[in-house]
């Protein structure tokens, strides 16, 4: 039962929040900036109204409008009087005073606590997106509550002073209801006990908790943030102890001196021995950890700064740009990252400058894929040159095409931007890609056969494979080239391949298109299998395969095209709907 009111719940904030131009075409004639607001307040007010007015408190929790808070014991003293610091995010039109915010005890009696706000929601009303609580009290099952103005007040700390040898005393957890409709990852759905992928993750994670602290390339794709998201849809304490842990030794490596540039390159990560390297640099997990754990400590805003600045100027790849010319340098990778961090950078700070970046970022997307300069027309995806990527650029038979794996980055970086701009560009983009990966990525079963199979056995005979470089106008003998020097295996990235496939259903209207999508889906699955899972050659496999992918279930969960008819109200710098 209550299962089915976190997802009835769930649903409705996703529908409200979400719902806001009719069709595409009232996205490309944005209203004015006094009706833009207004829509974005009653939108706003409708959110609020129905998480309220849903809102039952979860079993174990007195109180008129809790919800659960579990405290567990990490590194605290066998005393009940724990300092507790917990992160509780919100969605968009629910909260704008924290003074509103109450923590309760098992009994339902206020407990005396320190509420602050701790992010906004720059791009929806400006209301609070999530606030630190502290408060003292043993382990065990508390809640908040925000229909009454808190009257037991009591002083907070640092949340370093909250530490016992670098752990937190105790932690705190939120149920996957909450954290799901808070929309602090973006949309998702919690993750049920039988869900395939859910069960994937959490074999996964039998050999990645451990922090691996002395393989560096263990962490390129952003494990915090991937161990973040598995917390945010199960609301497990596992999860978030190990984001938690993995967030403060990432953190605590990032270039805090010079400037944001090489050779200098303040803001780079210093593990590695290659701070220059922004493959390295996630601003996405300062985002989360505020929300989720309320910490603080271990960015200031010129840090923050300087790794936004980092990616602008490009480390020792150089500044990133249009696309102009066919040996141009392009990696998907650097591309989709860039965009996602730059994101991240505008969701933490509101601030203009970044808000400018994601859009030049997307234009220089939009017009590769569209304009590609190598005058072999839009194939849906952001076409670039084998030789260049493999540092030849004068070498011989070169193989126009993509990698449909490190695409990903890309549309996990515009489906993070969709969110906070409603840049009309973007649904199209992703579909194109879709339709690309439909008909260039996989690689056909009359070419697999036992001299190169290429996959892993886990997945079973009928396992998909995308190619490890794809292209729709190569000839095949030259993709085959590629993939025995390069590719066996490749369908170790099958997982993440998942969110392409699905951001493109979602915002997919052919029906045939959709139902091709469906099926292609379907038939990932198969790589949720417990033998895949247990792959562990490759640390960095956690990372790659779930930082962006567990959306995929929520997507999937809509109707085809759904997010052609629930493009999000977002007003800009100047006050008026997004561009």
């Amino acid at each position: 039962m209550l299962l089915r009111h976190i997802l009835i719940v769930l649903g409705c904030v996703l529908a409200v929040a979400f719902a806001s131009f009719p069709n595409r075409a009232a996205a490309n004639n944005a209203p004015a900036a006094g009706a833009t607001a207004a829509r974005s307040q009653r939108s706003d007010e409708a959110v609020r109204q129905v998480l309220l007015a849903a809102m039952a408190a979860p079993a174990g929790v007195r109180g008129k409008g809790a919800r659960r808070i579990e405290v567990h014991r990490v590194a605290g003293g066998k005393g009940d009087d724990l300092p507790v610091t917990v992160g509780i995010p919100f969605p968009p039109g629910l909260l704008r005073d924290a003074g509103e915010v109450r923590i309760l005890d098992n009994h339902g009696n206020e407990v005396p606590a320190a509420v602050k706000p701790m992010l906004a929601w720059h791009f929806r009303d400006g209301g609070i997106r999530a606030v630190r609580a502290q408060f003292h009290g043993p382990p065990g099952i508390y809640s908040f509550s925000f229909d009454a103005p808190r009257t037991r007040d009591a002083t907070g700390w640092a949340y370093g002073e909250g530490l016992v040898h670098g752990k937190p005393a105790a932690l705190a957890t939120l149920d996957p209801g909450w954290l799901t409709a808070s929309l602090v990852a973006g949309p998702q759905s919690v993750a049920s006990r039988d869900e395939p992928y859910a069960r994937y993750v959490d074999a996964q994670f039998r050999w990645a908790e451990a922090m691996p602290t002395n393989d560096t390339t263990a962490w390129l794709f952003d494990r915090p943030t991937t161990l973040f998201k598995a917390y945010v849809r199960t609301g497990r304490a596992d999860y978030l102890e190990a984001a938690e842990a993995s967030y403060r030794w990432y953190m605590a490596g990032i270039k805090r001196d010079g400037l944001p540039v090489s050779p200098s390159c303040g803001g780079g990560w210093l593990p590695d021995g290659k701070p220059c390297d922004v493959k390295y640099v996630y601003i996405e997990p300062i985002l989360l950890a505020v929300a989720l754990t309320g910490d603080d400590s271990m960015h200031d805003a010129p840090t923050l700064a300087k790794m936004a600045d980092l990616w602008e100027s490009g480390g020792w790849n150089g500044p990133p740009g249009p696309y102009r010319h066919p040996k141009d340098y392009f990696t998907e990778r650097l591309a989709g990252l860039g965009l996602v961090e730059t994101v991240a950078a505008y969701e933490l700070t509101g601030e203009a400058r970044y808000r400018e970046r994601i859009d030049a970022r997307v234009g220089w997307l939009y017009d590769h894929q569209r304009r590609n300069p190598d005058g072999l027309g839009d194939d849906g995806s952001w076409r670039n040159s084998w030789n260049v990527h493999e540092n030849d650029p004068d070498g011989a038979d070169d193989v126009r095409g993509a990698s449909p794996w490190m695409s990903e980055n890309i549309v996990d970086g515009l489906w993070h931007a969709w969110l906070v701009t409603a840049d009309p560009r973007i649904p199209g983009m992703i579909v194109d890609f879709g339709r690309y990966l439909e008909r260039h990525g996989w690689i056909d079963a009359g070419v697999l056969a036992s001299a190169h199979d290429w996959r892993n056995d886990c997945s079973g005979p009928g396992g998909l494979i995308a190619w490890y470089w794809s292209s729709s106008t190569a000839k095949t003998s030259a993709l085959v080239k590629i993939q025995e020097s390069e590719g066996w295996y490749s369908d170790g990235h099958n997982v993440e391949l998942g969110l392409p496939v699905a951001a493109a259903w979602y915002f997919e209207k052919d029906a045939a298109q959709a139902a091709a999508l469906k099926k292609r889906f379907g038939a990932l699955k198969a790589s949720y299998s417990p033998a895949c899972a247990a792959i562990s050659d490759t640390v960095r496999r956690f990372n790659w395969n779930n930082r962006g992918a567990g959306v995929a279930q929520w997507m999937m969960a809509q109707p085809a095209g759904a997010g052609l008819a629930s493009i999000p109200v977002v007003p800009t710098r100047a006050g008026s709907a997004a561009p």
